[in-house]
């Protein structure tokens, strides 16, 4: 019996395997353990409506923009996300207030021989964790972000009100497949029998397989570009649906420039929840947009830590996610540039470092994960591609030496990895 959470914590990271932590191993390619937890628990994720949301990039912002508007329009809104940066109740939140600490112990507690019994991973418990939270809660609804893929993925035993797909990239190809296809398959996944799914981003190569998977599902398929423009103007978005003027001067509070290309699948599966007899004014989708860190406290994504320097850290650790990243810091302006650099092994080391310039200053460090490629490694590695600079393994020692080194015009940049983001101090 577990008294305290960090006790109840210990358990759940030393007995379960953690995909962030040891990579694929820890990935369960079927539904079997978190129908197992489920059904323990009587079947919690059918006890309220949700949201099903998936891609390579951009489904974490999306989802945290879905469950401001929602909140914002007056439902008790759940938020279940992952990984966690800082604290694991992150992971778990109702109208932005992260699941008590007691909760956790709680399910600890009730659910450990049944956890003993069925072995599942640590994400597959989180998953089970979230849902009995909001069933106990009686949301009226959750926004469930999909972990990795889509089909296989633990939280796809929900049959969502609307499934929201945001770009389709090459990540964790090791386990998804290694064409935007087969990629594109895994989170069509999450695609069910008449309910309707919004695709953020048209792709070529991507569209006849969501086509195909609807025409088997006879669900509706709402490609979002084709519904929404969203055109910057100075700080703020003035937003065209169906070429007519839905918002002027729509502030996005997420800084990063790629965050108007989620714009359009939020807006999209807004309408379709609409259109399930949500109630959201477009008064709830402004307040929504334009507070989204104030109502979820979503972090690290194109998050200003500073100034003279500027630091802004982001949480991009994909070729399709740091190519958005590289073209907004090229378009700012600085003297010098600097980044805190690191990785994981398990990702397309090449795709990445062939991306960055080789005119920074770069500080290689490692987060303290078991995943985390060593700072000397990537040393090594980002060699090849001109990319010089300092190994610091440790990330808040290599981030003072980069404020130590800037002068301030200059910028410095923290980021390759979630992981790295996670441990800056005073995140």
């Amino acid at each position: 019996m577990f008294t305290t959470f960090s006790q109840a914590l210990e358990f759940l990271y030393a007995t379960l395997p953690m995909y962030q932590r040891v990579g694929a191993t820890a990935f369960k390619k079927d539904l079997t353990n978190t129908l197992a937890l489920c059904r323990e628990l009587n079947n919690p994720h059918q006890q309220f409506k949700s949201v099903h949301v998936a891609g390579t990039n951009g489904k974490g912002s999306s989802a945290h923009l879905l469950a401001s508007i929602l909140q914002e329009a007056g439902y008790k809104t759940g938020l279940y996300t992952s990984p966690h940066l800082k604290s694991f109740t992150e992971r778990i939140k109702i109208n932005g207030r992260e699941v008590p600490e007691e909760f956790v112990v709680d399910f600890v507690n009730r659910l450990q021989p049944t956890l003993n019994l069925v072995k599942p991973s640590f994400f597959e418990t989180t998953v089970a964790m979230a849902f009995d939270y909001f069933a106990r809660q009686q949301v009226d609804v959750a926004v469930i972000e999909v972990g990795l893929g889509g089909r296989l993925d633990s939280t796809n035993v929900i049959t969502p009100v609307v499934s929201l797909i945001t770009n389709i990239g090459f990540d964790h190809t090791d386990m998804l497949g290694d064409t935007l296809e087969q990629i594109a398959f895994e989170k069509a996944g999450i695609i069910k029998h008449g309910v309707p799914v919004v695709i953020s981003e048209r792709q070529t190569e991507t569209t006849p397989v969501f086509q195909e998977k609807v025409n088997a599902c006879n669900a509706q398929l709402i490609f979002a570009q084709d519904e929404y423009q969203i055109i910057p103007e100075s700080q703020a978005y003035r937003v065209l649906q169906s070429g007519k003027v839905r918002f002027e001067n729509l502030s996005l509070q997420l800084g990063g420039r790629y965050q108007q290309k989620n714009l359009h699948g939020v807006l999209a599966t807004v309408d379709q929840l609409i259109s399930k007899e949500f109630t959201v004014h477009d008064a709830a989708i402004r307040a929504g947009i334009e507070n989204v860190l104030v109502n979820t406290g979503l972090k690290g994504r194109w998050q200003i830590l500073g100034t003279k320097p500027l630091i802004i850290c982001d949480t991009a650790h994909n070729a399709e996610g740091m190519k958005e990243v590289i073209g907004q810091i090229m378009a700012m302006p600085f003297n010098e540039l600097y980044f805190v650099l690191g990785l994981v092994k398990d990702k397309d080391h090449h795709a990445l470092l062939s991306l960055l310039p080789a005119g920074a200053h770069y500080f290689f460090c490692q987060a303290s994960i078991p995943r985390a490629l060593a700072a000397h490694e990537l040393a090594g590695k980002a060699q090849a591609y001109g990319l010089k600079g300092e190994v610091i393994a440790d990330v808040n020692q290599a981030i003072a030496f980069a404020k130590q080194m800037a002068q301030a015009e200059d910028l410095v940049f923290i980021g390759g990895s979630t992981f790295v983001v996670a441990e800056i101090n005073g995140l």
